[in-house]
């Protein structure tokens, strides 16, 4: 038996360490070097801090942003799942890992019998007892081509990638957030705006009503007058109800009441900060989207690991040390020692080609995780080529919108001291209060459309996981759960 254990010792000590995980090789980015240049784009400048450690909190500089984003990241439950299912994928992990160490456990029974006079041997009723103690291992399999540790492997990434996944989601978060409080925010400016039209078409239908009666104004001035006052009562009611979605829309992000006393700022003034762009090779380092297709691509490589060695035998062991006795008393007696020792080797001879096949469908899946990564960089790429193309644009659109409000001002100014001296008719005076309004109304809807962009173009950058600037986040590679 002696020579047995040596034997078998010796052989796990050989084939040990023989990883068939296939060396992992991190697939090439399908994207260019730079990010695309033109007219259309903002030239792309290197900073000394990358957006994705630029802390939200510094970007967004409205307080009452700040304090609605810090509250979704308390309440949400979205990230709550997230943050759970970070928990869960650790537990798994630890059960995996468990697998690669022996399971001993304590066994103690006891069994007390009567047995007949008629069915015992003496032809005298009689009671027997059988007592033992004894520690154990129960099939322990010795993971001689890591199998086990290919499985450990699989599960230890999964953890990764879920810590990825939370950080996505977090980022996703803050940008939806602030989105949504910036589309609250212009529906509430273009509510206003719309009262303040409203009234000047109100008295501007009053002043022709009495030029009607007094026939300098014709049927037809009276009825333009009217058709502005409730075409301006239809935007009206429209914005009432978007500000109320809205309302609804950050309600549900943040996860609780949006309080009633936020102190807002308008949004001609300066509610972001600069973004640095950096270059495409940050992406592949700062994007938790990136991060998580990656862990998952090496959990599928770690599993074509374990099933290459499922194709090779393995071997497990059973073994168990105690004391026995047929008397309680005599559990701890000399010679009532008793052991067992188990070895059990399992060999693939046939099994109708299953192991091939899940070969195949291990390769498989490690070729669809390579496309997904690929595809995740590739979005990210464009999502930020995007954002930096609204950026220059957006600057432009602004300026010129600014601009065309102006002269639409000038030229409502101008019509308004006309007809009211008689030289234009109705008809030119409300063409230039719908121009104005039109006119303020796309600079209200631009600029949302310019900050979104931006706040789109941080969050494209991996921006929104710190809360300061120059909080390090700490690779989860690097924080391997204990136990």
């Amino acid at each position: 038996m002696s020579k047995s254990l040596i034997s078998l010792a010796v052989a796990a000590f050989v084939l040990s360490g023989c990883s068939l995980i296939p060396d992992y090789k991190q697939p090439a980015a399908p994207v260019a070097a730079q990010y695309p240049q033109g007219p259309a784009y903002a030239p792309a400048q290197a900073a000394n801090v990358a957006a994705a450690e630029q802390g939200w909190r510094d970007f967004f500089h409205d307080p009452s942003l700040q304090q609605l984003i810090q509250s979704s990241l308390l309440n949400n439950r979205d990230l709550r799942v997230a943050a759970l299912n970070i928990q869960a994928y650790q537990a798994q992990y630890r059960i995996q890992r468990a697998d690669l160490f022996p399971a001993v456990s304590a066994t103690a029974d006891g069994t007390r019998q009567r047995t007949p006079a008629d069915l015992s041997r003496t032809g005298a009723a009689t009671v027997s007892g059988d007592y033992s103690v004894g520690l154990g291992i129960s099939a322990y399999e010795l993971d001689l081509f890591d199998r086990v540790q290919s499985l450990s492997q699989e599960a230890l990434q999964t953890y990764f990638s879920s810590e990825e996944a939370r950080r996505s989601t977090q980022l996703s978060l803050v940008a939806n957030v602030a989105n949504a409080y910036l589309t609250w925010r212009a529906d509430q400016e273009l509510y206003v705006l719309t009262q303040d039209t409203l009234k000047a078409y109100d008295e501007s239908l009053r002043l022709t009503s009495r030029s009607n009666e007094v026939g300098v104004a014709s049927a037809l001035d009276l009825s333009q007058a009217r058709t502005s006052v409730e075409s301006a009562k239809v935007s009206l009611a429209k914005y009432q109800r978007q500000i109320a979605q809205d309302l609804n829309s950050l309600t549900l992000l943040v996860g609780t009441s949006v309080p009633a006393d936020l102190t807002t700022q308008p949004l001609a003034s300066n509610l972001l900060a600069d973004v640095p762009a950096g270059l495409p090779s940050d992406l592949l380092q700062r994007r938790p989207d990136i991060l998580e297709q990656e862990y998952l691509l090496k959990a599928s490589n770690a599993d074509i690991g374990a099933a290459r060695a499922a194709f090779f035998p393995s071997i497990s062991l059973t073994a168990s040390a105690g004391t026995s006795s047929s008397q309680l008393s005599g559990l701890f007696k000399g010679g009532s020692g008793s052991w067992m020792f188990e070895p059990q080797i399992n060999l693939p001879i046939f099994n109708a080609g299953s192991l091939r096949a899940s070969l195949d469908y291990s390769k498989i899946q490690k070729d669809i995780h390579v496309a997904q990564y690929e595809k995740s960089i590739q979005t990210a790429f464009q999502e930020v080529s995007d954002g930096l193309a609204a950026r220059q644009t957006y600057q432009q659109q602004l300026t010129a919108q600014r601009d065309f409000v102006q002269a639409n001002q000038d030229y409502y100014r101008l019509a308004e001291r006309r007809y009211r001296i008689g030289i234009d008719s109705n008809l030119t005076f409300l063409d230039a209060q719908r121009q104005l309004f039109s006119a303020q109304q796309s600079l209200i809807t631009d600029r949302l459309a310019q900050l979104t962009s931006e706040v789109n173009l941080y969050k494209a950058l991996g921006g929104g996981w710190v809360e300061r600037t120059g909080q390090a986040t700490v690779p989860p590679e690097q924080v391997v759960p204990k136990g």
